[in-house]
């Protein structure tokens, strides 16, 4: 089985460590959310993963082979990232040329059509482009990749709900058509939750979870009711976080769920997922 395997990678900017010693698969034929809160780490993992930065200590694998300065692995994966690394001078027609001699897996009648479906115009140069078509511009390329692996690093930046709900379509369409990895790292928690499979959580530079979607909302709950009732509902239990308006509190819950006391006031709900990231990220800083 194919898989993205990062073991034991250590970044430092200066004093200031960006990753501390992560190790974490992506597995071939999932879809994966890679989340983390503004400076997590996230871009420089994605980045050490694309070859554009070199960890200080540790490995890249792609399907077994080491990624660092090996075009062993350039045509196994794509980074479509927020940093703007095309030539902003020429056409969008033109850079999807360029594309195709360097990947030979670069589907050109594909980019076409879904620069049709975008209504993005191909004989535009990219400086030209506003920053939401920048971004479709971007995707329009990852997509029309067939490469194993293909990494979005906030895909949907400055797009508006309709081009969003878009991308998400065609993201499946593409994954439906073979095996293939897509990983998803974004802000936007609530869109992406009904897409991925699994979840890699990362917070002050060291992976908090790595667990199907489905398995770590499971594993989480909230009790809400009078304050005091709640204090005692959880005592002893593994607390992530709470909410408070006047008199009532939110506990924020990871474990089993124990049977509410007879004639209790107290209510238990399920988390979502970007409550359970709030929580989880906000005591990892505490």
């Amino acid at each position: 089985m194919g898989a993205i395997q990062v073991n034991d990678v250590t970044k430092r900017y200066k004093d200031v460590p960006a990753l501390d010693h992560v190790s974490v698969t992506f597995e071939l034929g999932k879809i994966y959310g890679f989340l983390g809160r503004n400076g997590a780490g996230k871009s420089t993992l994605i980045n050490i993963i694309a070859n554009r930065v070199f960890a200080d200590s540790g490995e890249v694998l792609i399907d077994g082979i080491p990624a660092s300065e090996n075009m062993a692995v350039h045509d196994k994966i794509f980074c479509m990232s927020e940093t703007d690394l095309y030539d902003r001078d020429l056409k969008v027609i033109e850079q999807f040329k360029w594309t195709k001699r360097f990947y030979a897996d670069f589907d050109m009648n594909r980019a076409l059509t879904l620069s049709e479906k975008y209504r993005l115009d191909v004989n535009k140069r990219f400086k030209a482009l506003s920053k939401g078509y920048q971004s479709i511009f971007k995707l329009v390329i990852a997509l029309s990749l067939s490469v194993p692996y293909v990494i979005f690093d906030e895909p949907v930046l400055g797009l508006d709900a309709n081009h969003r709900e878009l991308f998400y379509s065609l993201l499946l369409e593409a994954f439906e058509e073979g095996d293939r990895t897509f990983i998803i790292a974004t802000h936007m928690i609530e869109e992406v939750s009904n897409i991925i499979e699994e979840v890699v959580l990362i917070d002050g530079g060291r992976i908090l979870a790595q667990e199907s979607v489905e398995e770590l909302l499971e594993s989480g709950y909230s009790v809400s009711g009078a304050a005091e009732e709640v204090d005692g509902y959880c005592a002893g239990k593994n607390v992530i976080g709470y909410d408070e308006l006047g008199g009532l509190k939110i506990a924020y819950i990871m474990g089993e769920k124990n049977t509410l006391p007879k004639g209790s006031d107290l209510q238990i709900s399920a988390m979502d997922l970007q409550k359970l990231f709030v929580k989880m990220t906000e005591r990892s800083i505490k």
